[in-house]
């Protein structure tokens, strides 16, 4: 049988292309800041991960010119050999002490840090224990790891606790969790997390790609519960909050370093190039500087948040500037998309599997530069598209 079959029989896309209800690879003209250019009219972005708003902020952008004037576009090698710089081992330490831990380690992307972590630190014999709603690049890393997988209906601590106490005492255990969940901005309930942990004696890595920049004044989401110390690894993006590309895992210096040498997506990868390892640099300087901005930031979440719930539109169990519009079909969600995009507004279509059957929701999420003017604009065509289609 030819391989390629599956792909010649995958029509999906084609359908919703057909129906003209497909919304995904936008190609957009210009795509950062708080409205983006797609055919020449300006839409109103509410579904970018740019939460402070930094992507344009000039020091960060001027930062990252100047790296390409002075180091060139690329490193054009692993760290592990010649890709190693002083720049990157100098963002290290400023990542270590903005989230208050001995040490840190950066790799080229997001989802390297959790495959190469994860995978590094679990092995055969040993246990990983998930959040059923953790994101895929922990699952994956996980799945490299050829640990044993436990998991857990998501934020469940009744379940968690009798998946752990169903678990051997001889084996060794990591918790992976988000801190804050990207499709429903929910927060991790560490709190209870943290003592079950040290109960059973499992080590807790906390996967914080969509808080660094808004809880904890920036720092995250242990710092956001007063429990950094309790916390074993926290990790991140720079494709967020810090404006650029690329990861880092923070922790134990010993912990780090053997990361270092065992990560095989750090390894054999290319380190990122001297212009993001500066943005991102940049960025960590603008949120020490101006620390308003994670305050606006959530302020907007608030509003919008009650705004939502006023006009009667399911926003879940979100706290956070990342509010889902929960609406449980398919179909529905697609169309709804579609007449947002076609009315101003620029949202995030999440249908299964990427969420449970039942939880298909648009996301929208938030900058601390978007102007009350917009917002209010979103929530007038957030009304009439909601009545429109009989979501509200």
């Amino acid at each position: 049988m030819d391989i390629f079959e599956k792909c010649y029989r995958y029509t999906e896309v084609k359908d919703a292309k057909e129906a003209g209800i497909y919304p995904y690879f936008i190609p957009l003209d210009e795509n950062e800041g708080t409205e983006v250019t797609f055919q020449g009219r300006n839409v109103i972005m509410c579904g970018s991960n740019n939460y402070l708003g930094l992507t344009t902020h000039p020091k960060v952008k001027q930062a990252a010119i100047d790296a390409i004037a002075r180091y060139g576009t690329s490193c054009t090698g692993s760290r592990f050999l010649n890709g190693n710089m002083a720049l990157h081992e100098r963002l290290e330490a400023e990542i270590a002490e903005w989230v208050g831990k001995d040490d840190s380690l950066v790799f080229s992307t997001g989802m390297q840090v959790n495959l190469g972590t994860i995978s590094a630190l679990a092995g055969r014999g040993e246990i990983v224990i998930l959040d059923k709603e953790d994101h895929a690049s922990i699952v994956d890393g996980a799945f490299l790891s050829r640990a044993k997988i436990e998991r857990y209906r998501h934020n469940d601590m009744a379940q968690l606790q009798r998946v752990l106490d169903s678990l051997p005492e001889d084996q060794g255990k990591l918790l992976i969790v988000d801190g804050l969940f990207s499709m429903e901005g929910d927060i991790a309930p560490l709190p209870e997390i943290v003592p079950l942990c040290k109960a059973y004696g499992v080590r807790l890595m906390v996967d914080d790609a969509h808080a660094i920049g808004v809880l904890g004044g920036g720092r995250g989401t242990a710092a956001h519960f007063g429990l950094t110390d309790d916390v074993d690894l926290i990790m991140s993006t720079f494709s967020k909050s810090f404006a650029s590309l690329g990861g880092f895992i923070a922790g134990d210096a010993d912990v780090v370093d053997y990361i270092k040498h065992k990560a095989r997506s750090l390894i054999f990868s290319a380190s990122i190039p001297p212009s993001n390892a500066a943005a991102a640099l940049a960025a960590l300087e603008v949120m020490r500087e101006e620390p308003e901005r994670v305050v606006r930031v959530n302020q907007i979440a608030d509003t919008m948040r009650a705004e939502f719930q006023r006009l009667g539109f399911d926003t879940g169990d979100s706290v956070t500037p990342v509010i889902p519009i929960i609406i449980g079909d398919n179909d529905l969600t697609f169309i709804a998309w579609k007449l947002l995009f076609e009315n101003g507004v620029f949202v995030n279509p999440v249908i299964s599997p990427a969420v449970a059957p039942g939880r298909q929701l648009l996301r929208t999420s938030y900058m601390a530069t978007h102007t009350d003017e917009q917002l209010e604009r979103v929530i007038e065509i957030f009304s009439r598209v909601g009545k429109e289609l009989g979501l509200i």
